[in-house]
């Protein structure tokens, strides 16, 4: 194969020689010619020349204004993977500092696509995959170079990602928007986490991507005329004023266009009504000058009460700092107008970019050094978590928003923002956790499921002897432990435990899931191969030891595991619309009814019977009635349809009698937002009292939510779901 011709390099010698002196740039563009070299017979499979990959990752780099042995390794960063070049020819070249960095991107690099039975699996569920983001989270801790590298690598491999297949598309774009664009906005890299957020939506959601981008552009005119009319009238009043600025227009991203719409949805709301869609920006020179700046808005036009920010005093975790206030500017719309001075906007788009220590001639800076704290626990962390529980460990505890607490010492401990009393015990030390009895949160008892706030002062009350964690601490429904650190370690607990413990509770907690809810399922080994274990012993331990939860158990036995809806499969032509939701398959427009005697809701198997007046009753495919029917020939195949109906469910609480009982359960019923169609008691026994509720649910798993609550209210015994006809009395 002929040589490809060379690309220019003169645009990167150009940028670089913006910040960096003269005799830095020859680095880079030795850097450049080994590197065409090197990939001089390659292409892409878009067909261009493989050199314009590193050279446009060096671009962005560049646009980082990171230094010439980040340049050099950006260009070089393929060159062992693709070329077969030892990294010691790398390092006799271009010194130890690029082969290191060289050495984290191929480690990266080397993630694989693993395919079954003609379905790809998610690459975040790859081991391999997981690695690959272990070793990037353990390099970004000792180098931040590395990622931001990696950051600009993947930036430029998803603005040329037209060129491979659909599937792959998917994939990479998944990833980018789990992984690293929360990453770019966690290391506060405004710039790069709007461009990386944009680009998966495109692929992901490609529909509601173009959309959203025509209607943007439909009302682009109006909007920069109005932009160019507010932007002058301001700058006059700052000039006026004697105030240096700059006053510009800044869009919103499609991305985040596209989420506000989702809320505005949920709200009644259309596009039309966001008037936010761009905001003004104001840059000043000083920290004074922002706060001048903020009172002449303010006195130009009226603040909006409650939607002022500032961000300079309390800066976020992300380094951002700046003023953000709405006013109602011309006396026709909200307008945003955000502050900052030249060295914020400059974090603003660049975040940890911006600080970077590796600068010519910088000092260490301690606060960067303290923003970036979370690299540190990290890489600690992932030294004790396998591969699955460190990825979720990353979406959940690195990627949420997060809350600051302080221990009774006043050290300022970071957690997600769900975080309970729980999770900051597990966060202290994993044995504080496990002795875990209760908490104070600023000198005041909360119960474990509290969720903190910024400012709390947490202090952990633990018991001296070794008591161990509660099974109940890992049922999703009740609250106690919301990141995923405290829940591995929760479940390493149990592990550890006997085997026969576990297979024995195990078996209780399984049985009782099945009574309560009313499910049929003698067939052990049925249900272990539908969680994927070889036996049934098998099984029982892992809900012993809570890798499986109730709440699984009764997701996955109703056949309403929680994953988006999918169609029922169709076996003939029409489907009827019917009156409670329920599609009768292969035969036309014909009513339905839930059958009262069984009450099936969304999640339980069921199958119709053709009535010879109401239509079709929907029952549970187990339903005594039509276990024992006769004529079999008018049993008819029927599928849930659309989600958001509610359903009436029958079930029977029995608890020691109190006072204030009836009205506690009552309380939490209406709490989760289920309505309580009717209420009757059985024969009183003793002490205890049997309560029936009628109620109105949409989903099993919302029942089983529910169950798992219901069993916290002091006083009751058990909740089982039942039919009308085996009720008492």
């Amino acid at each position: 194969m002929d040589g490809i011709k060379p690309i220019d390099v003169k645009p990167l010698i150009e940028k670089i020689g913006e910040y960096l002196p003269e005799n830095k740039i020859d680095l880079v563009e030795e850097a450049y010619l080994y590197a065409l070299e090197a990939h001089r017979d390659q292409r892409r499979q878009s067909g261009e020349a493989y050199i314009t990959h590193p050279l446009e990752t060096a671009m962005i780099v560049a646009d980082l204004q990171l230094d010439e042995t980040s340049l050099a390794a950006a260009l070089l960063h393929d060159v062992p993977e693709d070329c077969g070049i030892p990294l010691d020819e790398i390092e006799s070249k271009f010194g130890v500092e690029v082969r290191r960095l060289v050495d984290g991107m191929t480690r990266l690099d080397k993630i694989s696509t693993q395919v079954q039975t003609g379905e790809m699996i998610s690459l975040l569920e790859s081991e391999t995959h997981v690695e690959s983001l272990r070793k990037m989270f353990v390099a970004t801790a000792e180098d931040i170079r590395v990622v931001l590298i990696k950051l600009a690598d993947k930036l430029h491999n998803m603005r040329t990602l037209k060129a491979l297949s659909p599937q792959k598309q998917q994939r990479i774009s998944q990833e980018t928007l789990e992984i690293y664009a929360p990453l770019a906005h966690r290391l506060g890299i405004w710039e790069l986490k709007w461009q990386l957020e944009d680009l998966a939506f495109r692929y992901l959601q490609p529909e509601k991507y173009h959309r959203i981008a025509k209607l943007i552009a439909a009302r682009r005119v109006t909007r920069e005329r109005y932009v160019a009319r507010v932007s002058r009238v301001l700058k006059e009043e700052l000039d006026g004023a004697g105030l240096k600025a700059e006053v510009t227009g800044r869009p919103k991203s499609i991305r985040s266009v596209y989420n506000k719409m989702e809320r505005y949805a949920a709200q009644g709301k259309e596009f039309s009504d966001i008037h936010d869609l761009f905001a003004l920006r104001v840059l000043v020179d000083s920290i004074p000058d922002c706060y001048s700046a903020l009172g002449i808005v303010h006195n130009l036009w009226h603040p909006l009460p409650e939607h002022f920010d500032d961000f300079i005093a309390n800066p976020k975790e992300n380094m951002y700092q700046g003023l953000h206030t709405t006013v109602m500017a011309m006396n026709t719309r909200p307008l945003e107008v955000q502050i900052r001075t030249h060295r914020m906007h400059r974090v603003a788009e660049y975040g940890v970019a911006s600080h970077w220590k590796y600068k010519e001639g910088a000092k260490k800076d301690i606060a960067f050094e303290e923003k970036i704290t979370w690299l540190r626990q990290l890489m600690e962390w992932q030294r004790e978590l396998s591969g699955t529980a460190f990825l979720e460990s990353i979406k959940t505890d690195v990627f949420q928003d997060q809350v600051f607490v302080y221990t009774p010492r006043g050290e300022i401990k970071e957690l997600p923002k769900t975080a309970t009393p729980l999770d900051f015990a597990y966060r202290i030390h994993t044995d504080l956790g496990h002795r875990c009895v209760g908490a104070k949160v600023n000198g005041r008892l909360v119960s474990l499921d509290y969720q903190l706030r910024n400012g709390d002062t947490v202090e952990v009350m633990a018991t001296k002897t070794d008591r161990g964690p509660s099974l109940d601490w890992l049922n999703p429904n009740l609250g106690y432990v919301n990141t995923h650190h405290a829940r591995e370690k929760i479940r390493q607990w149990f592990r550890k435990q006997e085997r026969v413990e576990n297979i024995e509770r195990g078996r209780e907690i399984l049985d009782k899931e099945l009574r309560r809810l009313g499910i049929s399922f003698a067939d052990r080994e049925k249900i272990a191969r539908l969680f994927k274990y070889d036996t049934v012993e098998d099984l029982l331990a892992a809900v012993g030891c809570g890798d499986v939860s109730s709440h699984l158990i009764a997701l996955k036995l109703s056949g309403a595991e929680e994953r988006p809806p999918q169609s029922a499969p169709v076996a003939a032509p029409p489907k009827a619309k019917t009156t409670a939701d329920v599609q009768v398959l292969g035969v036309g427009d014909l009513l339905t009814h839930i059958a009262s005697c069984c009450q099936p809701v969304p999640g339980d198997d069921i199958i119709g019977f053709v009535t010879r007046s109401r239509g079709v009753s929907v029952h549970k495919r187990d339903c005594p009635n039509i276990l024992n029917e006769d004529e079999k020939e008018r049993l008819v195949k029927v599928a849930w349809g659309k989600t958001g109906v509610s359903f009436s469910v029958t079930i029977h609480v029995e608890a020691w009698d109190r006072v204030g009982l009836l009205r506690d359960i009552s309380a939490l019923i209406s709490a989760e937002k289920v309505n309580i169609a009717s209420v009757s008691f059985g024969e009183p026994k003793g002490d205890t009292l049997s309560i029936y509720l009628s109620l109105d649910i949409q989903t099993i798993g919302q029942l089983g939510r529910l169950f798992a609550k219901l069993e916290g209210v002091h006083g009751v015994i058990s909740i089982t779901r039942i039919s009308d006809e085996k009720r008492e009395g």
